[in-house]
């Protein structure tokens, strides 16, 4: 961790904690800290453990939660200290943790010791012998075939992955939808509270009354005589109603398609060109801050098919987006909220700031923040964090069971597994969940021609930027192709450029990168901008940044331009292709050199 500008824990004094946090009670801080410091243990991680039992509150102002935090590992030269430790007791009554103290040693013989100590060979067993590791996840999970695969993977001429389940048949939703072992129908399945109802009562529904709703709109969409297979799309905002949908489309045998409610209609309608949906479901508006916005208009604007419209929870686990997070720590809006209930964190979608995620977990008295990292053409995850390791801030702690991850030098390369090293990251292609078509694209194309070759597969492309560090943790770095994540909406750099090169007439071509910021963080979208004319003078920026977010709003109104730089030219290949990467690697040196010299 870089640390030259943080004090070490022993050097900070009472005036630093009064300094940081005016208002507080300084002296007491500092003699907690002393006391913390004085428990004999000279770990790192202990001491911080320590201080988050003993002192840090989520009533202490986050300033001395940082100071404290970066003091605390000042020095190391790891970038990725741990930031929560995991107690042996609440690993062994995780999912995983469960599993491996019944099975543990039928699956690894007498090398197991315990869910912590020997998780790492979990791992490895699930990539060595998918066949038994899978086979254990189906069974614990509960999950029925309608027929039964005649094995779980095997080689494949077709798919350079292999085959999955081969003369398998299934219905997700059907699954999801009947009570496991151990659990009832009467169980509660969906707690919320309606959008714009923050002092009534939460709602509930039992399985057995989501089973019912989701049965009924099957029934209903099975009366449309749609051919079976036929996309159907949701255009709603993650509510109730939309669950049920999503489940029932599913049910009834159809694929869903789901559009971000805050697309404008021109993007709906590409959406549902590409996919060719057959039908949507919408609403005929949004609640956001009591004012009422548009929904089913944008659908109808959009020339959708038939549409259909639809007229305190003590959370465990809060899954968010790091956006979220973000828009929480700089508001404060949370302040005075009771968090004591949560076990962990969930983060998905975009990259993460460790401050943010700092103030986060400290506002649940230090529960862990667990990454996940995935896609849908993956159908599900590749890296995780994992409630039997030591979790760091804005990073994974381990790939997903049955996943082998390879960052690739700048030759294209795999580098040694375990090394330190950042670059585009690829996968063992031998994956569970994986796609093997694609809409709208050549499948081997986009995912696996020119890729390297490794214990005789070629790897499978994923388009992110990763880094290992010295800990043995991995950190996202945002898209190493032309696609762009912001506010967790993937998005071509594409479809943004050629909504600005319209913009102005002077303009002569775009390229929009998704850059991240220093210190971490969702991406923020940078426009550079070639003029016809080398010779024209841009007086201010900022209006121009205003007419390309004001063009946007047509794609989508959560899209933001942070920043335009004005270029001679733009890089491109020999084929003339634009070499965004290129671009994305300039900005983020050139900020990165302001930041030092300020």
């Amino acid at each position: 961790m870089a640390a030259a500008s943080h004090k070490p824990l022993g050097a900070i004094t009472a005036g630093d904690l009064a300094a940081a946090a005016p208002g507080t009670d300084a002296a007491a801080l500092h003699a907690a800290l002393r006391r913390a410091l004085g428990a004999g243990d000279a770990d790192p991680a202990a001491v911080w453990g320590e201080l988050c039992r003993s002192l840090l509150r989520p009533d202490v102002p986050f300033a001395v939660h940082r100071m404290l935090y970066y003091g605390c590992f000042a020095g190391l030269p790891s970038p990725t200290p741990p930031a929560w430790t995991p107690d042996p007791e609440e690993a062994a009554l995780t999912n995983v943790g469960r599993v491996m103290e019944a099975r543990g040693r039928e699956l690894l013989g007498d090398a197991y010791k315990d869910p912590i100590t020997s998780f790492p060979d979990l791992h490895k067993f699930s990539n060595e012998n998918p066949e038994a590791y899978w086979k254990m996840v189906f069974e614990d999970m509960g999950v029925e075939f309608t027929v039964e695969p005649s094995c779980i993977w095997r080689e494949s001429d077709a798919y350079p992955g292999g085959e999955w389940l081969p003369g398998a048949e299934l219905n997700a939703a059907a699954n999801c939808l009947r009570a496991k072992p151990g659990r009832s129908s009467e169980d509660v399945a969906i707690v919320w509270r309606d959008e714009g109802k923050d002092s009534e009562p939460l709602n509930f529904m039992t399985l057995e009354e989501l089973r019912k709703k989701s049965s009924l709109v099957a029934n209903a969409l099975d009366a449309l005589d749609l051919p079976k297979g036929s996309a159907i799309a949701i255009d709603m905002p993650m509510n109730v109603n939309a669950v049920v949908i999503y489940l029932a489309i599913v049910l009834a045998g159809y694929v869903v398609v789901s559009i971000a409610d805050s697309f404008a209609a021109p993007a709906i309608s590409t959406r549902l060109k590409i996919s060719e949906a057959k039908a949507i479901f919408t609403q005929d508006y949004i609640l956001r801050d009591d004012k009422e916005l548009p929904l089913y208009s944008r659908v109808v604007d959009a020339k959708a098919p038939m549409a259909i419209v639809i007229p305190d929870a003590k959370v465990t686990m809060l899954g968010l987006v790091p956006s979220i997070a973000r828009t929480w720590k700089n508001t404060d809006c949370t302040a005075g909220f009771d968090w004591s209930t949560i076990r962990c964190f969930s983060s998905s979608g975009e990259a993460s700031s460790v401050d943010d995620y700092l103030w986060l977990m400290g506002r649940a008295c230090y529960k862990p923040v667990i990454e996940y990292c995935g896609g849908t053409e993956i159908g599900g995850g590749f890296v995780t964090g994992s409630l039997l390791q030591p979790q760091a801030l804005s990073a994974f702690s381990t790939p997903a069971m049955g996943c082998h991850l390879f960052i690739l030098d700048n030759s294209g390369n795999p580098l040694p597994q375990d090394s330190v090293g950042i670059g585009e990251l690829a996968l063992d292609p031998v994956l569970f969940g994986s796609s093997t078509t694609l809409l709208n694209a050549d499948h081997q194309e986009v995912y696996f021609n020119g890729m390297p070759v490794w214990n005789g597969r070629v790897l499978r492309r994923h388009g992110d930027e990763f880094e290992r560090t010295c800990d043995g943790y991995y950190r996202a770095h945002g898209r190493a192709d032309d696609t762009m994540n912001l506010g967790g909406i993937k998005v071509s750099s594409i479809e943004i450029e050629r909504i600005c090169n319209r913009v102005n007439d002077a303009i002569l071509e775009t390229a929009a990168i998704g850059v991240p910021p220093i210190g971490g963080g969702p991406e923020q979208l940078t426009i550079a901008i070639v003029f016809k004319d080398q010779s024209t003078q841009v007086e201010d920026l900022n209006q121009l940044k205003l007419a390309f977010n004001t063009a946007l709003k047509k794609l989508n109104p959560l899209f933001k331009v942070s920043s335009v730089v004005v270029v001679p030219s733009l890089p491109r290949t020999a084929s003339n292709k634009v070499m965004r990467r290129v671009l994305r690697k300039e900005f983020t040196q050139a900020a990165q050199a302001k930041k030092s010299k300020i």
